[in-house]
């Protein structure tokens, strides 16, 4: 007796940078729509040559090829949701939008990757500016965490109550419907009494959120802020409310932290364990059939 076919997967659309130690960027995404049950299409904007302790160097794609990719998989799959990651210039920014703007981009969560862990700028101020204009008033979901929130709004966000306010005042600027300032590096932007969680303000339609998680110590943190976005763009994708979406994200990126606390890939920071729930379903099963 044959076993029944697998349901028709949702699709899920990630626009991000190519991170070649697998750690973040479209590989997350992508594993994370797997691990969510979904079939994850991808266009690249950048390639990095990076590994779990440096990046050696970044070359962003050329705009036209990048619209050139979005509209050949919009032209064939039916995407229900997209996520944004690293564009890296003002032109795949508007390259984007372009498509946003049209209302092709379903459940849009853009991931404005600005800054880096060091606290470096990787966008000019053109593409950061570009952002505010010209994408985020099309997102359903904008995360930026709190150095970018800062960088966009030109002060240092270094509290929750901080997070509150640049939450309100970029939702109020962009008309993004949701906007989440994630606190994942509050820890080493101010010293302000989180060590034991981490915390995510999420503001929408008359809603504030708190989105609060144990913060997990460990090294591998590579790819929280990619896993989140993508994680809330497939929950979308599924039918969830953003709420609802939000709430299962910050679990899932939780629980992918604390399964992979104990790992040892490579010498920096290492990556979550996306694979997590399944692999814990799979232990248990397997537990449930060793003979007695």
């Amino acid at each position: 007796m044959s076993e029944a076919a697998s349901p028709t997967p949702t699709v899920a659309l990630t626009i991000a940078g190519s991170d070649s130690g697998g750690g973040a960027g479209v590989q997350a995404d992508l594993k994370t729509f797997a691990a969510l049950g979904l079939h994850g299409a991808s266009v690249i904007s950048a390639m990095t040559a990076q590994n779990t302790s440096e990046v050696r160097g970044v070359r962003a794609t050329a705009p036209g090829f990048v619209h050139l990719q979005i509209e050949t998989v919009l032209d064939d799959l039916p995407v229900e949701a997209v996520k944004t990651g690293m564009l890296a210039t003002a032109s795949n920014i508007l390259a984007v939008a372009d498509f946003a703007h049209d209302g092709r981009l379903p459940n849009l969560v853009v991931d404005p990757v600005m800054v880096s862990s060091s606290g470096a700028r990787l966008l000019d101020p053109l593409a950061e500016q570009t952002y505010l204009t010209d994408l985020f008033p099309f997102a359903t979901v904008i995360t930026p965490n709190c150095r970018e929130a800062g960088v966009l709004l030109g002060r240092r966000i270094t509290t929750p109550a901080e997070q509150i306010a640049a939450a309100n005042e970029l939702r109020h600027r962009t008309a993004a419907r949701w906007v989440v300032v994630t606190g994942g590096d509050l820890q080493t932007v101010g010293n302000l009494g989180t060590d034991d969680e981490a915390i995510d303000i999420a503001v929408g339609p008359d809603c504030v959120l708190e989105l609060r998680a144990p913060r997990v110590g460990t090294r591998n943190n590579h790819g929280t802020g990619c896993s989140f976005a993508a994680a809330t763009a497939a929950y979308l994708a599924l039918g969830h409310p953003p709420a609802d979406a939000l709430e299962r994200s910050k679990q899932f990126v939780h629980r992918g932290l604390a399964a992979a606390a104990p790992w040892k890939l490579g010498a920096g920071h290492g990556p979550i364990d996306h694979f997590a729930d399944i692999n814990q379903l799979a232990s248990l099963r397997g537990e449930r059939e060793e003979p007695a």
